[in-house]
């Protein structure tokens, strides 16, 4: 994402993927808008945000907490990993120098139901004992999550 995004633009963007969040045998999120959007806007106050992905698959234990997440890494090169759910909402901060490790795979699954091999790619960002996990499983969430790892990578390691 070329220009920088307010907390704002950050709340729209999670507004619609709560919409979409719901799948055909789920009951629709139960979302209370209004301090969604005080939330979102209490946990990045002033600050730009120059990337941001929405993970439509939590890992597993999220589950109860959430249907969504968003990861954003703002201009100071803060990330914000925020899960969304019925009544829920957590974030957690973690500065882009203090991951220990990024890592990137770009692999295929067996994927039982439907007894076929489906393409993934998914990001990990570990800081301490921590994980967050990020997956794509479309064209168009692969290139949201390429263009993310990207830009996280650019602001760990940039090339001067």
């Amino acid at each position: 994402m070329a220009n920088a995004m307010t907390a704002e633009e950050v709340y729209e963007i999670a507004r619609e993927a709560a919409v979409q969040a719901t799948g055909p045998d789920e009951r629709a999120l139960q979302i209370d808008y209004p301090a969604l959007k005080a939330q979102i806007h209490a946990a990045l106050g002033v600050r730009k945000v120059v990337c941001l992905h929405v993970n439509k698959f939590l890992p597993e234990g999220y589950e109860d907490q959430g249907r969504f997440n968003l990861i954003v890494l703002t201009k100071g090169n803060v990330l914000f990993d925020m899960v969304i759910g019925d009544s829920y909402f957590r974030y957690d901060v973690v500065s882009v120098s203090s991951l220990d490790k990024v890592q990137v795979i770009d692999a295929v699954w067996e994927n039982r139901e439907k007894r076929q091999e489906d393409p993934f790619l998914s990001l990990r960002l570990m800081h301490a004992e921590e994980t967050h996990l990020l997956l794509a499983l479309k064209d168009d969430e692969r290139k949201s999550l390429l263009g993310f790892a990207d830009a996280l990578i650019a602001a760990r390691n940039p090339e001067t």
